[in-house]
């Protein structure tokens, strides 16, 4: 019957009916649009840089676009982000879809108020991401940042950022009704629909409970009274206050107890006990009859379970009874960490307990860092702005860029010590590359010499133009010494080359180049630059800390240097003068180099240590031992003023032990700076470019030479006297060096001259090389032996093995004396000659026939 009599749903008048085909092709057009437009957006996004020029090239089959979509996504992106609305453009293609789900009738949207919130966020977001980005990109759009401009010159930045919080808060008050009313409204009810529920979960248990007294005194006299089986049993018990507690039993007739209605009925109602969680609105009467009924189960609220009276049988059960608990002391107890430490870890510690760390300063405890006033102070180097310089080039540039159809949208200047910086941003559909070639029409048009056009800019959606300012400030070593950025620096090697075009002190750190190579012309101030990098480096690291070994085959440009010999320069042990002018000793210092980067890298494997940083450190603890030819390790910075005529008269000899130094010691600890005047690809080789990631490139004669140098142009395009491009890797910035000059440095050397300093200079490694080697042979003097000769010559020969490091082992020596004693040894007799890796020879096989030896050496 209900079967029949139920209606059926209604369907809706839309369900039934069949789109046409128009609909259909029109709403699948509209949605695939709309997926077009968005996947064209993202694709633009990534790579609107690189693609923004060929927005204007749609039918040009030699430019290849990297949009998802090809040129049409560039045009659809140029369009929407670049030249509209930003990222709100996302919004368009949103409304594409719902337009095309309502021609398929699919009323996934509202419409009126999807669209309506759609036209806010239009309008909104673009300024909002204008003023967040601060034009830069296009997040914003030209709509974004011409309204964030306009808004931004009349109200302010404060103005600005009130005026779009103030909309978009009443955008939200609008449209979720948040007025103070509704809100404690919808306050009222999440209060009631959680903190009520929890509430009505905890009994309370200082109410009266006459109801369940009563039911109880009623149970117990029905229990006295009646003749029923002693067998009563609990079925059920719950402790909810809405269910009953059901009592079953076995006997189907029961007298009616006192109080009873004699009339009683079957259908019942339970008792419900009184809990102010339970109580509504108004109170309940909770004097209603007791009713039992015995085919059910009988119901006893219950308001806690330590309030709820227990039914038990007649015959009490073991099982109920509690257990009894007695109170046990419990201690809690936790183990503290221990530090297990080995026996080389103890004994560094007792040793920094006992001594402190390593101080590897103490032989010059005394020695004072150059003060700043040694510089000469050049006055005020303000940078001065001239607007009608500015103007003029201004319009020079625009006038120029229309005359070759050159749209410009925006343009920006940025005053630097020698250069100024346009920043233009071309409007829409002009390509890069027009603006390239016309780099000599603005230079004859701005009658400047030096203009470098970067495009585009790295990380900016500009193209730079820099133009040589009239009249251009100097930059002193004084200023960038004194300046907070270089006092502050915590670099290893910080070198301070000058100032940016943004007028920031610029400054690199050696240690991370790690080497550096510079080119440039005769005077274009490449030895100004060495000199302000090697000045730099004076007045941040202590003679403990850094050593120079200085190659000048010009032989004045580094003698300045000749007077902190005692304090900062390394020399090979038989070398009078530390600065190295002949060809030949250049050869053996940078072999002995080598030697002294084999042998850091042996303390450094035998110490577990990856760099010098990690080794010193450990030196300091105290974590090595020095009588296993541990020593505190300075940096080592290998200056070579002129490269080219090294190559020229050495070649290879000299080629070979460069490219190996610049492949390996940059963890030891040695760092090379090579300058040349000739950058040419038969003295700058491929082998050498590969292993000098930093580069510094003042004025060059032609571009082939800035190639050599930077791999691309711009070097041929700079001013001289200090103007020089920094390339690292990353991007090439143009930079002012700044200006040392000779008397300045002058006043360096000799203030650091006249403190107490080394017994000499550093020694390197000595190195002999084979020629010499072979010519010394058969000419050893007995009387010029070293004292500790017979020594030596007893421990090669009862370990019938030849090595300086065994000797430097078993008697305490440096590696240079062990050396000239093996020399001696050689040249005696005793050992055979130098075998590469291997050790030498020996030639006498006992003592017996060693002591007859020295003897005869001895008459």
């Amino acid at each position: 019957m209900d079967k029949k009599t139920q209606k059926k749903p209604t369907e809706s008048p839309d369900k039934g009916r069949i789109l046409s085909k128009p609909r259909i092709f029109f709403g699948l057009t509209f949605i695939l649009f709309s997926a077009v437009l968005a996947f064209s957006f993202i694709s633009y996004l990534m790579n609107w840089k690189a693609d923004q020029s060929q927005a204007g090239t749609m039918l040009d089959k030699s430019i290849k676009s990297s949009n998802v979509f090809g040129k049409a996504g560039d045009w659809l992106g140029n369009i929407f982000i670049f030249e509209s609305i930003g990222i709100a453009s996302f919004i368009i293609a949103f409304l594409f879809l719902v337009v095309g789900t309502l021609i398929l009738k699919k009323k996934i949207f509202k419409p009126w108020k999807t669209i309506g919130h759609s036209l806010f966020f239009i309008c909104w977001l673009p300024i909002f991401m204008g003023a967040l980005t601060k034009g830069q990109g296009v997040l914003g759009g030209v709509y974004g940042y011409q309204i964030m401009d306009y808004l931004n010159a009349i109200i302010g930045t404060v103005g600005l950022w009130t005026v779009l919080a103030a909309s978009i808060l009443l955008y939200f008050i609008l449209e979720f009704n948040l007025r103070p009313s509704s809100i404690k409204a919808k306050l009222n009810k999440l209060n009631e629909n959680t903190i009520g529920k929890v509430k009505s979960m905890i009994p309370d248990s200082e109410e009266d409970f006459e109801a369940d007294e009563e039911l109880k005194e009623e149970i117990e006299e029905v229990d006295t009274k009646e003749d029923i089986a002693p067998n009563v049993t609990v079925s059920e018990v719950t402790t909810t206050p809405q269910n009953p507690i059901n009592i079953t039993k076995p006997q189907p007739q029961i007298n009616t107890p006192k109080g009873f209605s004699e009339t009683a009925s079957t259908d019942i109602e339970t008792i419900v006990t009184p809990n102010h969680t339970s109580f509504d609105a108004e109170p309940k009467d909770f004097s209603q009859p007791l009713n039992l009924n015995l085919s059910t189960k009988p119901v006893v609220p219950v308001s806690s379970p330590e309030e709820a009276f227990d039914i038990r049988p007649s015959t009490p059960s073991p099982s109920i009874a509690a257990p009894v608990v007695e109170d046990i002391k419990f201690n809690v107890e936790v183990a503290p960490v221990i530090d297990i430490l080995d026996d080389s870890e103890r004994k560094s510690q007792e040793l920094v307990e006992k001594h402190g760390l390593y101080d590897h300063r103490l032989d010059l405890a005394n020695f004072q860092m150059p003060p700043v006033e040694l510089l000469k102070d050049y006055g005020n180097e303000e940078i001065s702005i001239n607007k009608e310089e500015l103007e003029e080039n201004k319009n020079k540039i625009v006038g120029l860029l229309k005359n070759f159809n050159v749209g410009i949208a925006e343009i920006k200047a940025t005053i630097g010590p020698t250069v100024t910086l346009y920043e233009i941003v071309p409007e829409a559909g002009i390509r890069v590359a027009a603006i390239k070639k016309l780099q000599d029409d603005i230079a004859l048009n701005l009658s400047a010499l030096g203009i470098r056009i970067i495009a585009p800019m790295p990380g900016k959606g500009t193209i730079g133009i820099e133009v040589p300012r009239k009249n251009p400030t100097m930059v002193s070593m004084r200023s960038v010494i004194a300046s907070h950025k270089f006092q502050n620096t915590d670099m290893d090697l910080p070198v301070v080359f000058g100032k940016t075009i943004s007028n920031e002190v610029f400054m690199a750190d050696l240690a991370k180049m790690p080497h550096l190579l510079m080119a440039g012309a005769t005077g274009q101030g490449k030895s100004v630059g060495i000199n302000a990098i090697l000045t730099s480096l004076l007045y941040k690291k202590h003679p403990s800390e850094l050593k120079f070994v200085m190659v000048d085959p010009k032989k004045v440009e580094l003698s300045l240097y000749s007077k902190i010999e005692r304090h900062y320069l390394a020399k090979l042990p038989d070398v009078d003068e530390a600065i190295i002018t002949d060809t030949n000793k250049v050869i053996n210092t940078l072999n002995s180099l080598c030697i002294e980067m084999d042998t850091r890298y042996d303390l450094l494997k035998n110490a577990f240590c990856k760099n010098l940083k990690e080794y010193n450190k450990k030196f300091t603890e105290r974590k090595l031992n020095p009588e296993n030819g541990h020593r505190y390790l300075p940096y080592i910075v290998l200056v070579v003023d002129e490269f080219a005529d090294l190559i020229m008269t050495a070649g290879k000899e000299v080629e070979l032990p460069i490219a190996r130094l610049a492949q390996l010691a940059r963890a030891v600890g040695i760092h090379l700076i090579v300058a040349t005047q000739r950058p040419s690809v038969n003295v700058i080789t491929g082998m050498i470019k590969a292993n000098f990631p930093a580069r510094a490139a003042f004025r060059v004669i032609s571009s082939v030479d800035s190639r050599t140098i930077l791999d691309s142009t711009g070097a041929d395009q700079l001013i001289g006297k200090g103007d020089m491009l920094y390339f690292n890797g990353n991007e090439i910035l143009r930079l002012q060096c700044a200006f040392v000059d000779t008397p300045e440095v002058e006043k360096i050397a000799e203030y650091i001259g006249e403190q107490k300093g080394y017994a000499s200079a550093f020694l390197l490694p000595e190195y002999v090389s084979e020629d010499s080697s072979s010519s010394s042979a058969g000419t050893f003097d007995p009387n010029e032996k070293d004292a500790l000769f017979e020594d030596a010559a007893r421990i090669i020969v009862s370990t019938q093995q030849g090595s300086t490091s065994m000797l430097q082992r078993q008697l305490k020596l440096g590696y240079n004396r062990a050396g000239r004693i093996m020399d001696q040894l050689e040249a005696s007799g005793i050992v055979g000659g130098f075998n590469g890796a291997k050790a030498r020879e020996v030639i006498i096989s006992d003592l017996h026939s060693l002591e007859q030896f020295l003897e005869d050496l001895r008459s």
